[in-house]
């Protein structure tokens, strides 16, 4: 089970590529807007926490699929372990 999901969730690494800058734009927007707040209004600093959630979910997410692309390469290279290692045959 957490074999296909590693495989589904890694299986288009350019699409949680995607997924994790567009998340790292929504953090940088969102600090932004927490900047500006703490010199200016309070509600820009709202904005901009309301702007981080989805921005830390959508940089997880990328970065999570970008893992589980790496994680299922490795997998794919490993032997069995039953293999027989009887050297004289």
């Amino acid at each position: 089970m957490l074999k296909s999901l590693i495989y589904s969730l890694g299986s288009n690494p350019k699409l949680s590529l995607k997924r994790f800058f567009r998340g790292v734009a929504l953090f940088v927007l969102a600090v932004i807007f927490i900047f500006l707040g703490y010199y200016s209004h309070y509600s820009l600093q709202v904005i901009g926490v309301v702007i981080l959630v989805p921005a830390l979910f959508f940089a997880a997410w990328g970065y999570s699929g970008i893992f589980a692309n790496r994680f299922s390469q490795v997998l794919k290279n490993i032997e069995p372990k039953n293999h027989d290692p009887d050297l004289w045959k």
